[in-house]
């Protein structure tokens, strides 16, 4: 597997007790390879199954599992980095909260999207677990307020090639100097990677967090 950039791996080793694991998705075979920790924050002991899209959708939870299909979806036909936040029944039955980022790879010929490769983060550890459903719900309907934030975080991550407190940081400066509201600047940078599909772009919105940094 080719070496993702370290700027993004030091983004997600960030914060303890996080299992963090790397995959790469063939769109022309439908073949995935799964590092050992994808593997066992699904259940599984490495080689104990043939990761296939149908094995990782069943795995989703039923409430996210067409979100995440859409998703994949989108980015294998786009290439545009992506992220997600959703919750998996591993196959021991146990409920795990996830962290997918990824982005598309190209042919340097034909210029299609070939694959899919990025990391799968387990934040179960990282969650307050709510002995009451009322709970439940409010830290779900939080949780839903967050993302696209989250993911507005994993494309400036990437476009950038920062840790994403600095990514946030770009975001809130832009916030600031625009007058706009935080998530809304989240929703345009989202419409942006969506509609253009250009990481320059992403970092031509953005307002530098250093005012006397400049464009290289």
């Amino acid at each position: 597997m080719s070496a993702e950039p370290l700027e993004i791996e030091r983004a997600l080793t960030l914060g303890a007790n996080h299992t963090i694991g790397h995959y790469r998705y063939d769109l022309a075979t439908g073949e995935w390879w799964w590092s050992d920790e994808v593997y066992r924050i699904h259940g599984f002991e490495p080689g104990d199954v043939v990761p296939t899209t149908a094995l990782i959708l069943a795995h989703k939870h039923p409430e996210d599992r067409s979100r995440v299909s859409r998703i994949l979806a989108h980015a294998a036909t786009t290439g545009e980095p992506f992220s997600s936040v959703h919750r998996i029944m591993d196959a021991k039955g146990q409920e795990r909260t996830l962290t997918v980022i990824g982005r598309g790879r190209r042919d340097p010929g034909t210029h299609r999207v070939t694959e899919l490769v990025g990391y799968f983060v387990d934040v179960t550890a990282g969650i307050s677990r709510q002995a009451n459903e009322a709970a439940d719900t409010s830290i779900r309907a939080s949780a839903a307020t967050r993302a696209p934030i989250e993911q507005a975080k994993g494309i400036v991550a990437i476009a950038l090639g920062v840790d994403p407190e600095a990514a946030f940081e770009h975001m809130r400066v832009t916030s600031n100097v625009t007058n706009v509201a935080v998530r809304q600047v989240a929703r345009q940078i989202i419409e942006i990677a969506s509609t253009q599909g250009s990481l320059q772009d992403v970092r031509t919105f953005l307002v530098p967090s250093d005012p006397a940094a400049t464009t290289p």
